[in-house]
Parts: structure tokens; C-alpha cells; sequence
């Protein structure tokens, strides 16, 4: 056998099962093992080709004493690990780091592949409709009575929005997720009957793929700017989503059996280039380029599409008819070639693919690559493309050339109305309190307000509510003001210019972080007016962007319904919710309040602040839409998209939801197409059961959510002090954080255009939430997904012994697991993370903290606290196995454990050799840097959803 083989983690699975997951075999599952072992092995050729056996190895070595320090949690093993990493040098180390980390990524596709294997192989079968599909949910929705024309009703009001954001993790080079791509179709390719010479040419491409990214640069390591994070975003619309959204509607529309035409239900968000919250890198200039390569983008597909299209329909009206619409379309053509003049469509498109290219140029698009036959107009908006491609096909469908339309020219006309010339909306966000100090600038300037900072609460709201009528401007041109106060307002007057000549749909959002007050609210109107996008005078009241209130806090959300109830109060909010169709977008923050609450306070909060607004938006006649600020790890309110809508509070799912996709979880959801498209059903078939379902409102099944909750309120305030008391109160913790995890070397390294903290302290309370529950992951303690649930439920249950209801509180717990699916939910992320939780390599961590009594004493804490979350987990699943109810997953994470435990070995090795260096500036050595960070890139992509 080859020798390079042993680098699969599969050839030797016995060594690294974990006690405390199942490891159950299945036939099905052969093809996922025969590929790691293919790629593994693909691996260690090149590995052992490009770097020598020696090297190899190494590499070999430190995997089998990884697995033994773990299967034995041996400190004989442990002591030979640390041995064999200090003797490694500088090269050898980034090495070794690379190996790990590839099959990290290439792990990732095997999985990816096997998910679209199976998925065919169930629809090969003619298997039932599975969960998650929009099959399954019309067949739910029918049984209980929904007819289909009241989902196609129900779809044309809905918006179902995924936002992509920013991660550092994820921003790789275009080189890197090319070769993945190829990879993963080489890998797909050879499911097909292949000949032995098509076989052997499989193989070929796959090894080159292979060396191809041992040779290329894993990341980008100058300082990575909105530009880079701007265009990676950009690479998953085109993998998948430009051409799997306009088939996913088809798909719908054809199990629907109902026509939805005119709805564009589920549209692409994006933060990337409007978000300033904690950013001084994103302004007036960012948000520009974001909409010129949004522009480019959407450009490029459609002038590909119309140029195919040009070619396919070479329909001659020697043969078949074509409607006088569609002879006047290609009249209009600057195409006067004889050679065509019996074909009206070739023409038509070919004055199409002009006026296109036209369009692109005004908008700032990069110059078409083919380069168009003649002068023509561009387009003023979407709409008239939409209809004269609606020419065509309206022609088509009344001269016997219906079938023409669906190969391309029915996925081109949904795309035109999904993405229109702006292909993402993008949402603008800032904190308060700069909305705060830009009009403090402003009043003081224009003699209206010394201090308005300094004004309570109702003083603001008077003031803003008598600026927001006043016909006349704060701002003038002949003033001086402050650098942050030119740029919040510039950034307001691109938003409008970019609204003009994009489309509304472009930026139709103003998220305001950490909003406390009513008059956090009124800030952005009065900014809005001072940019023209806002208008009041005697012919109209008209608001642009609507504003949206960001509840982070635990404080913030449960003041969240008493804020928006005096918001919906305002007679000119009244006026301006009512032009936005009665609807109000509030956006919930899952990673703030986890930081400043803990797992299980956060997620009860944010439940409560649920329903809440639900009860205050009834009572006001408005339609809620929640925007779910989700993170990929579970601290941040990561885990599986459909269980997380389907366990909403009812009522707060009515067809509108939008949600943040970040970090590791873009990736994995969206780099290859078919799980892409996946994803994306997945969010409408949930919305579609969350939305439509009927909700038992009966007496008795009112009274038991009431005991649900009564329970889940004293669990989340035990839960909230154990966290508190941890993170907040105990002394030395957060000098323990900043030594025990690579939160310094985040923050150091670059890894994204964002600073780690708003603020330039070391306080918990000032850092970013992505860079705290991402640090936590690093070093596979995963805290922010379970810390306090131990204390919380052995506490409940203890204090039940005096009044001998132990038992009554312990099958409540039951119960509550069994038929409420929020907390049912809740339980199953938690199970995740503590599968991916390792107590020894975290331990490894711990030894850099330098102080040894405080490293013991915390790390002691945090140990308890595990194992009692572990107890009682499974004393409420009944499960003492992780994961048992998601055996695929468990595999997964099993055989993970081979390459992904090196690489937190390794990143100890390394984090301890940068900070002994950093003591002397002049020994800083930039490969230690590159091993930290493609470590820290191993380890995200091994785990998936730390991010």
C-alpha cells in the first residue's frame, strides 16, 4: 500500500474515536470514506513528492502521537507532541500546518459531494419527500388544510432574505476556491460509468488540482480590505447564486402547481461595504465600489446569458410565425446583417445585448467582453429589460415555441427580476452613539443645540421630531466640520445617489446598532433629511431607507417592545410605516447578548423580546419582519437554518425574515451549487411551515407553554448569573481569555478589514462578538455554545429536593425537550458543540496562560462546569452518546479529529514561539505569522461553524 495513505484519518478510525461519540458503519456512507481516502492519499503523494519523505514523516508522527495523546489522554504522548512540535523549524512547521489544514478543506469537499450524492440517490429512488424540502412542506401544508393557491398568495407578499457578511476566515483567494471548485467536479465526475482512460485522466486532473494548491499561496497576507472581503462574496453568486435562484422559483413553482410570476419571494442581502459599525475602513467610497462590482457582476451573467441566447434561437419566420411585438423588438435592433433577416429573435437579442451593455457602462460596469454590433439606448431601469425579454417570450408561447422558453430564457427573465441591475441590496449599519455626536456637530453649528448629548430622553424626541418637520437643513456648505461628520453624511448622500441610479431595491436598509432609545430611532430620519432622503413638505412625507433598530444587549432586548411600541406611536411614523406597506423590520443581535448574557439567557431573552414585539405589533396593525443577526457558531446563533425558523415563536415568522450568513458557514452552505440550492429551499420550506402551519391555541395547550416557560425563565436566571459570575466577576478571567485563547493573534494578524474591538482596551465589554465566540472555538472550549447550563439545570433540579419535586422538574425538562421544538433546538446546537468541545486540547491552551494559580483555577471552573452540562444533558435527551440523533454529523466531527488536533497542537507551538518573539520586536518572524494564521484557517475549516 502506498505509504501516503496513512494520512487518511479513515485507515485507522478505531484510534480516534472519542468516548463519547457513536461510531455506527453504514453501506451508504462507503463512497464519503473511499473519497477521503482518495484525497488523503492524493495529499500525502504531493506532500511527500514537493517536501521530501522526511517531511512526510513528520507529518505522520505528529498525526499518530495526536491520536494517541487523545485516545489515552496520555501525558507520556502529550510530553512526546510537545517534543516533536519544538523541534520542528520554522519551514517544517508552516509544513506541516499546510498538510493539516488542506485536508481540512479537502475533507470539506468529500462531505459536500457525499450530501449531493445521497440527496440524488433519494431522488433516484423516488424516496419520500425529505424534510427541509419545499415537497415536504406543501405536503405538511396540505394535510393540514392549506390549499397551494393560498402558499402562491402567501409567497408574493413574503421576502426571504440571507445576508452575507464579512469573516476574515472565509476571505481566500480566488486561486484557492478555483481549485476547490475543480476539485469538487472531478470528484463528482467520478461517480459517473468513466472508461479506464477517462478514469485514468480523472486521476491526472485531481492530482494537478491537488499539487496545484500545495503550490499556490493558501491566503492573502497583506491586510485584507473591504475590496478583498467584497469581491469573495461576489465568487458565490457566481458558483451558485445566479443560476440556482431563478431554478430553485421554477422548482417551486412547479411543486406548487400554481403560478408566482410576479413574486421575487426570496432575494439576496449583503453587508459587505455598508456596514461601518466598528469599520473605519467602510464610507461613501466603499459603498460605491460594493454597488460598480455588484453592477459588473450581474452584468457580466446577463450579457453571457443573452449572447447564448442570441445563438439558440435561430428561429426563422420562413418557418414558424413571431408576434408583431417581437418583429418591432428586432426592427429597433442596430443588427441590419441580410444574413438574419428571416430571424427576428437573433436580432431582438442582439439590440438586447446592447442596450445592456450600454446600461453597464453608465452604471460604472466593467467594459462587456464581446463587444456589441451597433449603438443603442441603455435601459432605464430593470423593468424595461424584464419586458423586452417578456417580448420574446410572450412570442415564443404563441407561435409553437413554448418549449424554447424554459432551456434559458425563463431562468434569465427570474434572474432579471430577482437581481435587477443592483444584485444585492446592501444594508447600511451604524452605532448610535455616532448618529449621536454627527447631530450634536450639526445643532451646535447651527446655533439650534449646545449639547444635545447632554439632553434626557424626552428633550431629544422633542427636538428631533420639531427638526425632522422643519422645511430647512442643519447642515451647511460653508461651515467646518469634523472628519466622522462629513463622512456619515456622505455616506447618506451616496446611499441616495446609488438608490438613483441602481434601483430602490439597491440600499432600502438603515441598521442602527446598539439601539437603546426612541431617539436612536429619530436620529437616522433626521439624517436622512439632511441628505435628501428623507422628505416633508406640503406635497409629500416620504422616507427612502427604512430604519431599523438592532436590540444587541440583554437589557436592550427586553426593552425592545416598549421601544417599538412609542416608536409606532409617532404620527409621522405612522405615515412612514404606512409607504412601507404597514411592515417594520427589527433586527435581533444573537452574538452581543450571548457575549453579554451566556447561551441560555441569550436565547430565552431573545425569545421573549420575540413575542413581545409580536404582541406590539398586533396591537399597532403591523406587519413584524425580524432580521436574525445570526453567526456561524451556535454562541452566535449558528446551527441548522430550518429547525432554528421552525422553533420561532408563533406569529413572528408571517413570510419575513431576513438572516446574516458568515464566516465558515458561506462556505459550506454556498461554494458548491447543489447544496447551494439546498440551503436556499431549505429557508423558503421552513418559512413556508413556520409561516402557514396552524398553531394549537387551545386551553391546554396554552396552559403547558406556560409551564415551559415558567420553568425556562428560573433555568435562564441561574444560567445568566453562573456566565456572569465567570466572565464579568472573576477576577484575572479576562487576562485568562487573552493568554488562554488566539484572541491577540486575531487581533494582530489582520485576519479581516474590521478591528477585533470597538474600542482599544482589553475590557470583554468592549470586544467584538465574532473575535470573542471565534477565539473560544479556536481552542475547542466552544464556551459561548453551553457555559451555564450545567449550573443552571443541576441548580433547578437541587432546589426541587425540598419540596420533593426533583422528579416533577426533572420530567418537565422531558417533556419540554419532546414537544417544544425552541427548546428542543436549543439543546440540539448545544449537543453540537460540546461534541466539538475537546477538555484536554483546551487544557494545551491553558498552559499559556503564564500565571499557573489563576490557569488552574479558572480552567478547573470551566472544567466543571462541562462535565455538569454533560450530566445533565443527557439526564434530559436520555442520550449519553453526542450527537446520537444526528449519526451523519457525528461521524463527521469523528473523523475530523485526526488532522484537526495537530493543528491546535500546532497552533499552541506556534502561538508560544510568537509570543516569546514578540518580546523583542526585532525577532519577529513572519512564517510564525503564516503558520498562526493558516492554523487558525485549518481549525475554522475543520469545524465548520466557529465563525
Amino acid at each position: 500500500m502506498n505509504k501516503a495513505a496513512n494520512l487518511d484519518p479513515l485507515a485507522a478510525s478505531q484510534d480516534q474515536v472519542s468516548a463519547s461519540i457513536p461510531t455506527p458503519s453504514s453501506e451508504k456512507d462507503a463512497p464519503l470514506k473511499e473519497d477521503i481516502r482518495l484525497l488523503g492519499r492524493l495529499l500525502g503523494d504531493v506532500l511527500r513528492n514537493q517536501e521530501g519523505e522526511a517531511v512526510f514523516d513528520v507529518v505522520e508522527n505528529i498525526r499518530q502521537t495526536a491520536v494517541r495523546f487523545r485516545r489515552e489522554d496520555d501525558p507520556q504522548a502529550g510530553e512526546e507532541l510537545t517534543t516533536l512540535l519544538k523541534k520542528l523549524s520554522r519551514e517544517e512547521t508552516n509544513s506541516v500546518v499546510r498538510a493539516f489544514s488542506y485536508f481540512s478543506h479537502l475533507a470539506n469537499i468529500a462531505e459536500d459531494q457525499h450530501h449531493v450524492r445521497r440527496r440524488r440517490a433519494h431522488q433516484l429512488a423516488g424516496s419520500k419527500a425529505q424534510p427541509a424540502s419545499v415537497a415536504y412542506a406543501l405536503a405538511r401544508l396540505q394535510d393540514a388544510g392549506v390549499g397551494r393557491e393560498q402558499v402562491a398568495s402567501f409567497l408574493r407578499e413574503a421576502l426571504i432574505s440571507p445576508v452575507l457578511t464579512a469573516h476574515p476566515t472565509e476571505v481566500q483567494r480566488k486561486s484557492i476556491l478555483d481549485a476547490e471548485h475543480d476539485i469538487a467536479r472531478l470528484l463528482a465526475e467520478r461517480d459517473l460509468p468513466l472508461t479506464p482512460k477517462e478514469r485514468a485522466r480523472n486521476m491526472t486532473l485531481l492530482q494537478a488540482r491537488v499539487a496545484t494548491l500545495w503550490q499556490t499561496r493558501m491566503l492573502r497576507y497583506e491586510k485584507l480590505t473591504v475590496a478583498d472581503e467584497i469581491e469573495n462574496a461576489l465568487s458565490y453568486y457566481r458558483t451558485t447564486f445566479l443560476r440556482e435562484l431563478p431554478a430553485l422559483y421554477d422548482d417551486i413553482e412547479e411543486e406548487l402547481q400554481a403560478s408566482t410570476r410576479d413574486a421575487t419571494y426570496l432575494q439576496m442581502g449583503s453587508w459587505i461595504g455598508g456596514d461601518r459599525d466598528g469599520n473605519p475602513n467602510v464610507n461613501a467610497d466603499t459603498m460605491q465600489r460594493a454597488l460598480v462590482r455588484h453592477a459588473t457582476t450581474i452584468f457580466d451573467f446577463y450579457l453571457d446569458e443573452v449572447h447564448a441566447l442570441g445563438a439558440e434561437l435561430s428561429t426563422s419566420t420562413l418557418l414558424v410565425q413571431a408576434d408583431a411585438a417581437l418583429e418591432a423588438l428586432a426592427a429597433n435592433s442596430p443588427d441590419t446583417s441580410p444574413h438574419r433577416s428571416d430571424e427576428p429573435y437573433r436580432r431582438a437579442l442582439i439590440g438586447i445585448y446592447a442596450r445592456l451593455a450600454a446600461t453597464a457602462r453608465e452604471l460604472g460596469a466593467n467594459n462587456p467582453l464581446r463587444k456589441e454590433v451597433g449603438h443603442a439606448d441603455a435601459y432605464g431601469d430593470p423593468a424595461e429589460f424584464q419586458a423586452e425579454l417578456q417580448v420574446l417570450a410572450d412570442s415564443l408561447a404563441n407561435n409553437h415555441g413554448a418549449i424554447l422558453i424554459r432551456p434559458r430564457l425563463a431562468g434569465l427573465l427570474r434572474a432579471a427580476a430577482i437581481f435587477g441591475f443592483h444584485l444585492a441590496s446592501l444594508d447600511m449599519r451604524q452605532s448610535s452613539d455616532i448618529h449621536e455626536r454627527v447631530l450634536a456637530e450639526l445643532f451646535r453649528h447651527a446655533a439650534v443645540e449646545p449639547d444635545y448629548a447632554a439632553l434626557d430622553e424626552a428633550a431629544k424626541v422633542k427636538l428631533l421630531l420639531a427638526e425632522i418637520a422643519h422645511p430647512r437643513l442643519l447642515y451647511t456648505p460653508y461651515a467646518e466640520y469634523s472628519d466622522e461628520t462629513e463622512s456619515e453624511l456622505g455616506v447618506l448622500r451616496m446611499a441616495r445617489e446609488i438608490r438613483k441610479r441602481y434601483g430602490t431595491r439597491a440600499i432600502r436598509n438603515y441598521i442602527i446598532s446598539h439601539t437603546e432609545t426612541v431617539s436612536d430611532l429619530l436620529e437616522v430620519l433626521l439624517l436622512q433629511k439632511e441628505t435628501g432622503l428623507l422628505r416633508i413638505d406640503e406635497r409629500e412625507k416620504q422616507c427612502d431607507v427604512m430604519v431599523i433598530p438592532l436590540f444587541e444587549t440583554i437589557p436592550d432586548l427586553q426593552r425592545a417592545g416598549q421601544i417599538m411600541a412609542e416608536w409606532m406611536a409617532l404620527p409621522i411614523v405612522k405615515e412612514f410605516i404606512t409607504q412601507q406597506g404597514r411592515l417594520q423590520e427589527v433586527m435581533l443581535g444573537y452574538s452581543d447578548s450571548n457575549k453579554d448574557g451566556g447561551f441560555l439567557t441569550s436565547n430565552w431573552e431573545l425569545y421573549q423580546a420575540e413575542l413581545k414585539l409580536v404582541q406590539v405589533f398586533g396591537e399597532a396593525g403591523v406587519k413584524l419582519r425580524l432580521f436574525h443577526g445570526r453567526g456561524g457558531t451556535v454562541g452566535r446563533g449558528g446551527g441548522p437554518s430550518y429547525d432554528a425558523i421552525l422553533a420561532q415563536p408563533p406569529g413572528t415568522v408571517n413570510g419575513q425574515i431576513r438572516l446574516t450568513e458568515q464566516g465558515e458557514i458561506i462556505s459550506s452552505k454556498f461554494s458548491n451549487p447543489e447544496i447551494g440550492r439546498r440551503n436556499l429551499e431549505l429557508l423558503v420550506a421552513a418559512t413556508l411551515e413556520a409561516g402557514l402551519m396552524p398553531h394549537g391555541e387551545g386551553h391546554e395547550q396554552v396552559a403547558r407553554l406556560q409551564r415551559y416557560e415558567a420553568a425556562m425563565a428560573e433555568l435562564s436566571e441561574r444560567a445568566y448569573k453562573a456566565y456572569r459570575n465567570l466572565v464579568y466577576e472573576t477576577p484575572g478571567f479576562t487576562d485568562y481569555f487573552f493568554a488562554a485563547t488566539p484572541i491577540a493573534e486575531i487581533a494582530e494578524l489582520n485576519l479581516g478589514s474590521r478591528p477585533a474591538s470597538r474600542k482599544s482596551t482589553r475590557r470583554i465589554e468592549d470586544l467584538r462578538a465574532i473575535p470573542w465566540g471565534f477565539s473560544w472555538g479556536q481552542c475547542r472550549l466552544l464556551l459561548p455554545g453551553w457555559f451555564g447550563f450545567g449550573a443552571a439545570v443541576s441548580g433547578w433540579l437541587k432546589d426541587g429536593e425540598t419540596g420533593g419535586e426533583r422528579e416533577e422538574r426533572l420530567a418537565l425538562l422531558k417533556e419540554m425537550f419532546q414537544q417544544w421544538p425552541f427548546f428542543a433546538t436549543l439543546l440540539s446546537n448545544m449537543d453540537m458543540v460540546l461534541a466539538k468541545t475537546d477538555l484536554p486540547i483546551a487544557r494545551r491552551y491553558a498552559e499559556l496562560v503564564p500565571d499557573v494559580a489563576l490557569r488552574d483555577r479558572i480552567f478547573k471552573r470551566i472544567a466543571s462546569e462541562y462535565g455538569e452540562t454533560l450530566r445533565c444533558l443527557e439526564q434530559v435527551t436520555g442520550n449519553a452518546e453526542r450527537l446520537a440523533a444526528n449519526p451523519l454529523l457525528a461521524r463527521s466531527i469523528q473523523n475530523r479529529f485526526a488532522y484537526l488536533d495537530p493543528l491546535n497542537h500546532l497552533q499552541v507551538e506556534l502561538i508560544q514561539r510568537h509570543r516569546a518573539l514578540s518580546k523583542d520586536p526585532a525577532n519577529v518572524d513572519s512564517r510564525v505569522h503564516r503558520g498562526i494564521h493558516m492554523s487558525i484557517n485549518g481549525v475554522a475549516a475543520g469545524l465548520r461553524n466557529t465563525g
